[in-house]
């Protein structure tokens, strides 16, 4: 635990990485909220996984947007009217669905909140990159930051879940928007850690306008590639645990379920962090989504609850480790003056496979069961792993001078 104590001796750190884990917890509970009330009330996973595509897809454009924003901004200045206008939206959509107002009457404020929602996740690691530029604290703290994402997603289903089961299947969806709120409020508050907003360094007059994207530095595009397809896992696996519990006759079995996954995730990734490891970061990167597939395959064992939290465990061992590697290596390819914008992407990038997971695995559920819907999982984690080895030969020639900079340890 040294290294964590270490860096979170570090003046003001304990205070923003604590508000922006609040700021971020609500999030931990959208995805299976949306999945929970809409099945619950209209009676179909297809419009669930819809809806929930929608509100993904959205939040990823907006984040990208957003973080743009910011570090021209600054974050308090663009985000904290951003996250009213979020919350405000999850409110009306929460409303209408308890009128029973038609599905479609669901999806403009499920936009309007997921455009304007953030990624407070990448705005707490900006402000680690900016209190420290040791390579080490870095690692570290990316990895307890990773570890902090998942323990919202032990605790965030659980209680969504509860809520939705046992008041009413709307009711997940309700203290996302106290939370944000109070998260926000809390954590934009704090000046004197927030980075400052550097003068863009202009690119070439004749550079093509697609060759100034932070996507098009090299290394970047295939790791936020290989991020979106861990965020198809996510969104898949949220819409397939309710199908199979809810088959099971076990539905409110379903958020545990997800909470154990995420607790494994959360272990991994404090351990991961707290050592310092001779293999290269981008050995480590595919490594890491080697290895999620591998373990993705195993759902299609799963028969029953105990055997999908088990197989659950071994994919979340997996999911921390490999958020953090890749993190890093964005912390190393995207230029100062854009690192919220390059972190953000990470975060955009799970959005939108989100979006795209939750709407293939709810058709295939839908048409073909549960079963189908383990199947979306596991072929997403394998495309992961297939982008991640393809890209390891660039990975490696762009880091290997930050690489050989650090100092070797155990």
């Amino acid at each position: 635990m040294r290294p964590y104590l270490e860096i979170l001796r570090i003046p003001g750190a304990l205070k923003f990485s604590s508000a922006g884990l609040l700021a971020r917890s609500g999030g931990a509970m959208m995805g299976i909220g949306l999945v929970l009330m809409v099945s619950g009330l209209y009676g179909s996973y297809e419009l669930a996984g819809a809806l929930a595509a929608a509100n993904g897809a959205a939040w990823a454009i907006g984040t990208a947007v957003l973080s743009n924003l910011v570090d021209r901004y600054g974050q308090r200045r663009v985000m904290l009217p951003a996250v009213v206008a979020s919350s405000i939206a999850l409110a009306l959509m929460v409303v209408f669905a308890v009128l029973q107002l038609p599905v479609w009457a669901l999806f403009p404020p499920a936009i309007i909140s997921g455009a304007t929602g953030g990624a407070p996740g990448a705005l707490v690691r900006a402000r680690w990159s900016h209190v420290t530029d040791d390579a080490h604290q870095l690692h570290t703290a990316f990895s307890l930051e990773s570890s902090l994402d998942e323990l919202t997603f032990v605790i965030g289903p659980v209680v969504a879940t509860a809520l939705a089961t046992t008041v009413h299947p709307a009711s997940g969806l309700v203290l996302p928007v106290v939370l944000s709120l109070i998260g926000a409020w809390l954590f934009y508050s704090q000046r004197a850690t927030e980075p400052p907003v550097l003068p863009r360094v202009q690119a070439p007059s004749g550079q093509p306008a697609l060759q100034r994207l932070v996507l098009a530095i090299p290394g970047v595009g295939p790791v936020i590639a290989a991020n979106l397809l861990i965020g198809a896992v996510f969104g898949s696996i949220d819409i397939t645990v309710v199908a199979a519990t809810s088959s099971w006759d076990a539905r409110a079995a379903s958020g545990i379920v997800l909470g154990v996954f995420s607790l494994a995730s959360a272990i991994a990734g404090l351990y991961y962090g707290s050592r310092h490891w001779n293999w290269s970061l981008p050995v480590r990167f595919v490594v890491g989504f080697a290895a999620l597939m591998v373990a993705a395959w195993g759902l299609l064992l799963a028969n029953s609850v105990v055997t999908l939290t088990a197989v659950g465990v071994a994919i979340g061992l997996t999911i921390a480790p490999t958020l953090t590697n890749g993190n890093s290596l964005i912390g190393r390819l995207a230029p100062a003056e854009r690192l919220t914008e390059g972190l953000a992407w990470m975060g955009t990038g799970i959005g939108i496979g989100a979006a795209f997971g939750s709407s293939f695995a709810g058709q295939a559920i839908d048409n073909a069961g549960y079963h189908a819907g383990f199947v979306v999982v596991a072929v997403c984690a394998s495309l992961a792993a297939l982008i991640a080895l393809v890209s390891f030969r660039v990975l490696t020639r762009v880091t290997r001078p930050a690489e050989e900079s650090l100092p070797t340890v155990a």
